[in-house]
């Protein structure tokens, strides 16, 4: 379905965004946020095009799938909530931290190991319980901590130096640059440092859409296919208690989802249909009912969508308009406006 040859990397250029959403109150288009979007079948051709989808852009955590793969490639034994884990965004909330602490447990380490940076949990709910506690900032609680407990783990196993393992020429992150190439289909145009510290990777959104195809559509039993069924079926711990990429892959049977700061969403389906979004000014207002209308465009039945059509725009404390994906997008009016 893929080929395996890797095409060289996209051009870094300022990207050719297009209108994806309205911003309607009271019938009247009050804003427009821009993006691009993807939409592939099951073939991995392009069915729906967006924007600008070959342009290098960064697509944040929506890649931390693939770094999963490329981590269980390199040997990580992980499977189930800790494999979620190892991929998650995670809220800070408990169970997050006792998962990056067994994880940190199994490789013989501990929370000073972590070079990720300090930070509050991501959940306000939490985050405000942590305030309120006197509880301090820590790598523990960042949101990418559970991936920065498997690298570690990671190195530890393939015998790997610890104290550099972010570094972009460790052995570590050239594992994983390799299996972003791999499974992207292109070569990495630039690399970066992400917010937590660790290595970022620039391909193309086109790439992210054709990652998150190989990933669902792997054998069972291969990385790919771990990462997957520890994501769909861990979900929260990927992300967290009331996260809307939680509940997207409950309400879609199959489906594997990953955000990504900056307005950056993958979705894949086991059949291979996929698709990827990236809202320019990075807003999740956007990108939420963006990816749902992507979804229903690639044939997901939109009656198990319109939880994600998006919140209502208030006025006065009640519904006066919406966040809306353009016409060419959503035809069948997934997000209505009141």
């Amino acid at each position: 379905m893929y080929s395996s040859l890797v095409a060289d990397p996209p051009l870094i250029r300022e990207p050719l965004h297009a209108p994806v959403a309205h911003l309607i109150r009271g019938g009247v288009v009050e804003g427009i946020h821009y993006g691009s979007v993807v939409v592939l079948d099951t073939d991995g051709h392009v069915q729906l095009q967006i924007g600008d989808i070959e342009a290098a852009f960064y697509p944040r955590s929506a890649l931390k799938p693939v770094q999963a793969v490329a981590l269980v490639r390199a040997g990580l034994p992980l499977d189930g909530e800790l494999l979620s884990l190892t991929a998650a965004s995670h809220s800070g909330e408990e169970r997050h931290l006792a998962g990056t602490r067994r994880i940190l447990e199994l490789a013989g380490l501990t929370e000073d190991h972590l070079r990720n940076v300090t930070d509050m949990p991501f959940d306000p709910v939490v985050r405000d319980n942590w305030i309120r506690e006197g509880r301090p900032a820590s790598r523990l609680a960042q949101n990418c901590s559970g991936k920065h407990a498997a690298m570690l783990y990671t190195c530890r196993l393939n015998g790997w130096s610890l104290d550099d393992y972010l570094d972009p020429g460790h052995p570590l992150q050239q594992a994983i640059a390799e299996i972003v190439e791999d499974l992207t289909g292109q070569r990495i145009a630039q690399v970066t440092v992400d917010g937590c510290g660790a290595p970022l990777f620039s391909v193309s959104l086109h790439g992210l859409a054709r990652a998150g195809a190989r990933i669902t559509t792997a054998p069972t039993g291969t990385p790919e296919a771990r990462v997957a069924d520890a994501m769909r079926d861990h979900a929260e711990m990927a992300s967290g208690s009331g996260r809307d990429v939680a509940a997207l892959m409950r309400a879609v049977p199959g489906l594997l989802a990953k955000d990504g700061f900056e307005g950056v969403q993958v979705a894949a389906l086991p059949d291979g249909r996929a698709v990827a979004v990236k809202i320019a000014d990075g807003a999740n207002r956007a990108r939420v009912p963006v990816a749902a209308a992507a979804l229903a465009w690639a044939g997901v039945d939109p009656s198990l969508l319109t939880e994600f059509a998006g919140e209502p725009l208030l006025g006065g404390g009640e519904p006066v308009g919406c966040v809306r994906p353009v016409r060419a997008l959503d035809p069948v009016a997934l997000s209505a406006c009141v």
